[in-house]
């Protein structure tokens, strides 16, 4: 038997079924992938985690930078264990391609950096192919700001490159649901002044417009003092974010100083005790896993809502 439908899903021919190639967009570039890979590598624990919530530990050969920053929680350890983690930090070129990787989820300041020796383009001589996480997409081309549809657009396109596609969908409506659910029971008043603190005491470093907390802080019913600053993750002044009086400080926890040290920092500086959150105590933390794209977000809008208008 020989049957050929052009744009279908299959190719019939002699009873061998051959599934169709894959294409997704990944940041300016369309990405076509002829088979699921099977020997991927994911950078930073948030990306790891989105294959992992997909089932895919047994398509992976490792992760890269995760233990150079942070530390893994149990649940998260346990999804791991069994693989190695082949760079603690950003990987070279040569760990990947010793590895023998057919895939590289990572994203830019995720993995890789604009001009850097890790790239897609680098990588594709050694049949390397690489998806972008969305929420860097900014560093290379226009998009708009932060949304939790650009965490939702991630898994949808891991599942359709590893042909998990059902259990993507099922996952994502159940956040969908999820998230729906919460905020429509959710009594807001007027949006609260939110300043993201994620390290950096001569200046900050924060999450401007394009980055995942602005998407989280206003679906909790806050907005992001620094929504105008066009950039992801980024250095301002202390000057800036005295200026826009923040009522709330979410404080992205990771690294060698705690949270509890970026409070006391915060706490104990005069140039801030007239700023409301500081005079308040007002003070919110999100694990970094939580604060960039991945599964762990819609914990964090809930975390961040309980804290602006809870008790």
């Amino acid at each position: 038997m020989k049957l050929l439908l052009s744009g279908s899903v299959a190719l019939i021919c002699t009873g061998v079924v051959a599934a169709a190639d894959v294409t997704v967009q990944s940041c300016d570039r369309s990405v076509t992938f002829d088979a699921p890979p099977e020997r991927a590598i994911s950078n930073d624990v948030n990306l790891t985690e989105m294959m992992l919530v997909l089932g895919l530990a047994d398509r992976m050969v490792g992760y890269t930078g995760i233990s150079g920053w942070k530390t893994l929680n149990e649940e998260m350890r346990d999804g791991v264990e069994e693989l190695p983690e082949l760079s603690a930090k950003y990987p070279s070129k040569e760990v990947l391609v010793g590895a023998d990787a057919d895939f590289f989820f990572a994203g830019w300041n995720y993995g890789m950096k604009v001009g850097g020796d890790v790239t897609p383009e680098t990588l594709e001589p050694f049949g390397i192919q690489v998806y972008e996480l969305t929420e860097s997409c900014i560093h290379i081309m226009e998009k708009d700001k932060a949304s939790i549809e650009d965490m939702y657009a991630d898994l949808l396109n891991l599942g359709r490159i590893f042909d998990v596609e059902d259990r993507a969908t099922e996952l994502v409506d159940g956040y969908r649901a999820e998230l729906a659910s919460f905020t429509e029971g959710l009594d807001t008043g007027e949006p609260l002044r939110v300043f993201v603190y994620d390290s950096g005491e001569d200046a900050p470093f924060t999450a401007g417009r394009y980055a995942m907390p602005t998407a989280l802080i206003e679906a909790a019913g806050g907005v992001n003092v620094m929504d105008d600053f066009d950039k992801s993750w980024a250095t301002v002044t202390w000057e800036e974010v005295v200026e826009r009086d923040p009522e709330v400080i979410v404080i992205v926890n990771y690294g060698e100083v705690t949270a509890e040290q970026k409070r006391d920092f915060m706490r104990s500086n005069p140039a801030f005790a007239a700023m409301d959150a500081v005079r308040n105590d007002r003070f919110v933390t999100l694990e970094y896993v939580e604060a960039t794209p991945g599964p762990r977000n819609i914990k964090a809008i809930k975390t961040l809502a309980n804290a602006f208008w809870g008790e």
